[in-house]
């Protein structure tokens, strides 16, 4: 059986993202759509929350077993909170941070494989792959 694992790195300071909260969702829609051509209503099902160690990987895989099957996932990272928590300047009670939750979405289509969504982050971009 295939898994699904993420690791987050924080390349504003150089480091493992650590403490970073994560939420897992199942994406599926409803297709009875009213026109051609209009997206299909999406539906979330959480799967878990978990937050990354000191290495800014979670302690066990996010999907594993019979739970791993094929399918739209969504990833989304708690990033403001992250970097609130690592800045030492102090901010404006009215600053919004540029990016507040990051969203991947991703398909699963052999539950044989290992699926690694790693996440390169700073306050202002992010990038990701699929990784090994």
């Amino acid at each position: 059986m295939g898994w699904l694992s993420t690791h987050v790195l924080d390349t504003a300071n150089g480091c493992p993202a650590a403490n970073m909260e994560i939420t897992l969702w199942r994406v599926t829609s409803d297709d009875n759509r009213p026109q051609p051509g209009l997206h299909p209503r999406t539906n979330y099902q959480l799967i878990k929350t978990v937050k990354t160690n000191q290495d800014g990987r979670t302690d066990n895989p996010l999907l594993e077993g019979e739970a791993f099957q094929t399918g739209f996932y969504e990833l989304m990272f708690v990033v403001s909170d992250y970097f609130a928590h690592q800045t030492s300047q102090k901010q404006s009670t009215n600053a919004l941070p540029f990016l507040d939750i990051v969203p991947i979405r991703f398909g699963i289509t052999d539950t044989t494989a290992h699926y690694h969504v790693p996440l390169l982050v700073s306050p202002w971009s992010y990038s990701t792959y699929r990784g090994s």
